[in-house]
């Protein structure tokens, strides 16, 4: 790229990091309270999936645990983390753009990515594991292409490996890996002892990262409990929703992002739209396109559709959206795409404080709450002692420093309509009861249990009836109105009867010092 180039680019990166570092400090979600926690303990020689248990695959938690051992086990280091992750993105994306279209659609799809993937509406601020699968993903695709010019073996092999750690971060990120093989097969189909060979030697790269997390999983002695929470629990739980209602969640999710970047999808859709005419045919329009269809199948599993599910698909639009920038009037309407989406998101990105960026992202939730909440806890027990969250809040135990006393640090799986979910409370129960936590904080909240009338009830029935007999209550946060939360602690908790739907009570077990 020339010089011009690289600093437009940089420009990029400079502004989208000064919108990131200004919201650093923003709470932890709980997705980021299960990382970084995991990652906490594998810093502390504990593998995944001993004392912390969910259905992801456990790249994102050695993602974030190298990311905290140099940049501090802190709200600010991990999503100082994600601001050097979306950073490195933005870059391979620019690459990327360049090799398939040129220099000017590069910096275009950079700029795209940039904005798309900061937005609330993939809420983009938060250090999720689709961030750290399209950084991997998207270095494997551009070494792809590299590899089409140099016909380096080598190089075939890193770009396998990198699709590897793109599925290590999360299980929808094979869908790349078989983006990979199926441009591999559509290139070299015409010499099948080249193609064998090539294939061969993708595949095993492809499937180095797993293996080799299978071994050290077995080594540590919890690789039954990895494959059950990862395949044969996830197996269930993608099955859960049909794909009529994934329709319904797809809307849902999709129409904020939508509207938030409008002109830039259209821009994409504009330039899927030119290389499928008959001049611009050719191999970067078949890339780009295939790329597209297999983000979007990453999308796809499990029909859920979460928010942050999106961050894979913005590579490749920001990649189309950049196929439509050519000649100087589309550089002009490209800048009038960008000013658009800045417009429709300028009070999150440059307006609201990182406390009140979490209110708004997570309406009903208690992020902001957990970190008094962990704090109190801190202070009032020793390092070595167990704690438990009834409810799905693990950045508790991150920021409290405190281990688990169970492996459920998510109540999701317990409620579910799938037929491990009795059986889940009851594991659940029997490790709580064994291990007599110091402290157990229950949260009340819908998007903390994701109740229904189907959930079974015993672990309801357990904690109502053990509660009384061994814990009292020592502190509450209630969350009273969108803008207010009420705290009590020791003395003034005990008789303080929470007010909202949404709150937390920490309680001390009675014989605890």
């Amino acid at each position: 790229m020339k010089l011009g180039s690289w600093a437009a680019v940089l420009l990029v990166l400079l502004a989208c990091s000064v919108i990131r570092f200004r919201l650093l400090e923003t709470p932890l979600e709980r997705d980021e309270g299960e990382y970084a926690y995991s990652g906490q303990l594998m810093l502390e020689g504990i593998p995944p999936y001993q004392l912390a248990c969910n259905m992801k695959l456990p790249g994102t938690y050695a993602a974030y645990a190298v990311l905290m051992a140099v940049l501090g086990q802190t709200v600010a280091g991990i999503h100082m983390g994600l601001l050097l992750v979306n950073a490195a993105t933005i870059v391979l994306v620019a690459l990327l753009g360049r090799r398939l279209f040129g220099i000017a659609s590069g910096v275009a799809a950079c700029a795209a990515y940039a904005l798309m993937s900061v937005g609330s509406g993939v809420l983009g601020i938060q250090a999720h594991a689709t961030h750290f699968v399209v950084l991997a993903a998207i270095g494997g695709a551009l070494l792809l292409l590299r590899y089409s010019d140099s016909r380096s073996l080598a190089t075939l092999w890193w770009s396998g490996l990198l699709f590897g750690l793109a599925f290590l971060m999360k299980q929808p990120g094979i869908f790349f890996g078989a983006f990979g093989v199926l441009y591999i097969v559509a290139t070299g189909w015409r010499n099948r002892r080249q193609l064998a060979i090539q294939l061969s030697l993708f595949l095993s790269a492809l499937a180095v990262p797993f293996g080799l997390t299978c071994l050290l999983l077995w080594r540590e002695g919890v690789f039954e409990r990895f494959w059950f929470w990862t395949f044969t629990y996830a197996r269930a739980y993608a099955s859960e929703v049909s794909p009529v209602q994934g329709l319904g969640f797809f809307l849902v999710a999709l129409l904020p992002i939508l509207k938030q970047n409008a002109p830039l999808w259209i821009l994409a859709a504009a330039g899927l739209m030119r290389l499928r005419r008959k001049e611009s045919r050719g191999p970067s329009a078949s890339f780009a396109t295939a790329l597209l269809l297999f983000s979007f199948l990453a999308v796809c599993p499990g029909w859920h559709f979460r928010n942050h599910y999106f961050v894979l698909l913005l590579p490749a639009v920001a990649l189309l959206a950049g196929a439509a920038v050519r000649g100087r009037r589309s550089y002009w309407v490209f800048g009038a795409a960008l000013l658009f989406s800045l417009f429709m998101q300028h009070e999150l990105l440059f307006q609201l404080s990182p406390l009140e960026a979490s209110c708004q992202l997570h309406p009903q939730s208690l992020y902001p709450e957990a970190i008094p909440v962990a704090r109190y806890i801190r202070a009032h027990s020793q390092k070595n002692s167990r704690i438990a969250i009834l409810g799905s809040e693990p950045e508790i135990y991150f920021y409290a420093g405190r281990h688990s006393a169970t492996s459920y640090i998510y109540m999701y799986g317990l409620m579910e309509s799938q037929p491990y979910a009795l059986s889940m409370q009851q594991d659940m129960i029997r490790e709580v009861t064994s291990a007599a936590p110091e402290f157990v904080v229950e949260v009340a909240g819908h998007k903390s249990w994701l109740r229904d009338e189907d959930s079974p009830t015993r672990i309801f029935e357990w904690w109502s009836e053990y509660r009384p007999k061994h814990y009292r209550q020592v502190g509450v946060a209630d969350k009273v109105s969108d803008d207010h939360t009420e705290y009590r602690w020791d003395a003034a908790a005990a008789g303080y009867h929470p007010r909202s739907d949404y709150h937390m009570v920490v309680y001390r077990r009675e014989d605890a010092q």
